[in-house]
Order: C-alpha cells, then sequence, then structure tokens
C-alpha cells in the first residue's frame, strides 16, 4: 500500500505469445509491484495468450482485447497504434504510466528507487518520463549484445499526458508536434530477451515480425525459408553476462531446450560497427536518440 498519493499505471501489448514465446507474464509480473494499476492490450490471437492474461488473476490488471490492423505494414506503425490503444485506456487519475514490452523483463531490486524517483519529480513539468538502461541478450541467457547496433537506452515511463504518444514501431515515444521527451535517466536495466527464443520460435517471429514491416517481395527476398532460426548466422558482438536474471525469469531460463555456443574470442564487428566505435571514442555519438535527457537520478 503506498501512502503517497501518487498513482501509477502500467501498460503494455501482447498477441499470440505462447506461438512466438513471449515472456509476457514475467514482463507484466516484473513491473506490477511498481504500479497501482495495469492495462493490458490483447490483440486477438491464434492461442492462448488471452487466457494466460487472465490468468494472472491480479486485482489489478485490466484487460482491453482488440484487432490488429495487419494492413500496416510499413515501419512497424502497428505496433504503436496498439502500445497507444493500452495508454489511452489508462485512467485519467494516473500520474505516470510504466510501459514494459512483452520480451522485456524489468531488472529487480529497485522497486522503491523508482517510486522515489516518480514521487520526486511528480511536480516538474519539466520532466515527461524516465529513461532506463538496456541488456539485449542473444542466442542464450549467457550472452549480452556487445555492439553498439543495441540501443542503449529507452524510456518507459512518461507523463500521463494527452499530448503522448507511442512513436513509430513503439520503441519509443514523443508528445505534441512530434516532440522529443525530457527524461531523467535512472541507474535501472531493462532485460531485453526478445533474441533468446527456441530456433524454431525464434524463426515464426521471424517470418510474422519483418511483415509489420516489410511487403511480400522483400520478406520472399530476405526472410529464408527454413524451419529454425540459426544464430550463429546472424550473430555479432557478444559478451558473457556476468549478473543476475529477475527470479522471475527462473522456469523460463531451466526450461531451456536448445544449445547457443560462440567463441566470444573472434572479432564479430561490422565495419559499420568499427566506425560508430571511432566516433565515440572522439567523443561524437553517431546512435539514433529519441529523447532529450535532462538529468539523472541515483536515488
Amino acid at each position: 500500500m503506498h501512502l503517497c498519493t501518487m498513482k501509477v499505471t502500467g501498460f503494455t501489448f501482447i498477441r499470440n505469445a505462447l506461438i512466438y514465446d513471449y515472456p509476457i507474464r514475467e514482463a507484466i509480473m516484473s513491473v506490477l509491484p511498481v504500479c497501482d494499476a495495469f492495462v493490458v492490450a490483447v490483440g486477438h490471437s491464434d492461442d492462448e495468450t488471452l487466457q494466460l492474461i487472465e490468468g494472472l488473476n491480479d486485482p489489478k490488471i485490466s484487460i482491453i482485447e482488440t484487432v490488429w490492423d495487419d494492413s500496416l505494414r510499413e515501419n512497424g506503425a502497428v505496433l504503436a497504434v496498439e502500445t497507444n490503444k493500452a495508454f489511452q485506456a489508462i485512467a485519467k487519475d494516473s500520474d505516470w504510466c510504466f510501459y514494459i514490452q512483452g520480451d522485456e523483463v524489468l531488472e529487480e531490486g529497485h522497486d522503491a528507487l523508482l517510486r522515489s524517483a516518480m514521487e520526486y519529480y511528480l511536480h516538474d513539468l519539466n520532466v515527461d518520463g524516465f529513461l532506463f538502461k538496456y541488456r539485449h541478450f542473444y542466442g542464450s541467457y549467457d550472452y549480452v549484445g556487445a555492439s553498439n547496433s543495441w540501443y542503449q537506452h529507452e524510456i518507459r515511463i512518461v507523463r500521463n499526458l494527452e499530448t503522448v504518444y507511442s512513436y513509430k514501431d513503439a520503441q519509443g515515444f514523443r508528445k505534441g508536434d512530434n516532440e522529443k521527451l525530457r527524461v531523467i535517466e535512472l541507474p535501472v536495466h531493462i532485460h531485453h530477451y526478445g533474441w533468446v527464443k527456441e530456433p524454431k520460435a525464434m524463426q515464426r517471429k521471424q517470418q510474422n515480425f519483418n511483415r509489420l514491416w516489410h511487403d511480400d517481395p522483400w520478406m520472399e527476398a530476405n526472410i529464408p525459408q527454413v524451419d529454425h532460426f540459426e544464430y550463429e548466422k546472424h550473430l555479432t558482438q557478444v559478451k558473457r553476462f556476468e549478473g543476475k536474471h529477475p527470479a522471475l525469469m527462473g522456469e523460463r531460463i531451466a526450461a531451456m531446450n536448445w544449445k547457443f555456443t560462440t567463441d566470444i574470442s573472434m572479432e564479430r564487428r561490422s565495419l559499420k560497427d568499427k566506425i560508430k566505435d571511432a566516433l565515440l571514442f572522439v567523443g561524437i555519438n553517431p546512435n539514433y536518440v529519441n529523447y532529450r535527457r535532462v538529468g539523472r537520478y541515483r536515488g
């Protein structure tokens, strides 16, 4: 029970979580303790995704059923549309909105810090949201992406304003007339598990997910019609993960039924990554940034 009058609502969207092996249960449960309410937009699915979400059986959770517009096949726009459906269903009395995607899990142990940060900036209208650090797991739960191709930060808490909306393919947010949000960086990680799936499920995701960006000719030319995803073929730089996964992921990690091995001593950097590394070394950030960082909160 939170004594502060501040209200935080979590939100997410999901479809076909079982077919494509999304850790949506773990995603929701990881942020639920920080939230006073939670909205899940469940798209009409070809599996039992709706029953999975209903089975969470938590009074904080509200479900809205949606139908995806599969004709939106450019730049992942349907993902932002579905995110906005969940966002717009949040009660007006909520102050902050905590977004989590279906393949993301919040690093544990920081609930008090997150509530404290939101309380501290509650009345500072120069702050639109909060920025999290990212760990992108690849191939197995033992390796994280080490290349500059992975995004290092993203917004996952936003102020509950009508002017805020999910941007492009739902990776981040903007407000008003395409204005970047002013955000505070937090010393907290989101674990991204989108590239850690059973190889057959990963291939199914590749064949389906790319349809949200590309037309059929592109799909035919670029997505191989194979039975399973070959992680080694698509590998860039990775490094061994020395930290801890959220306890919520324990059962899923224990059930991992495939092997991923790689020689991390091999040079895996692409020419593009080498150029980016050189620019970063001299103080130039060549990576796309979809926010304005206005400060850091350490608690």
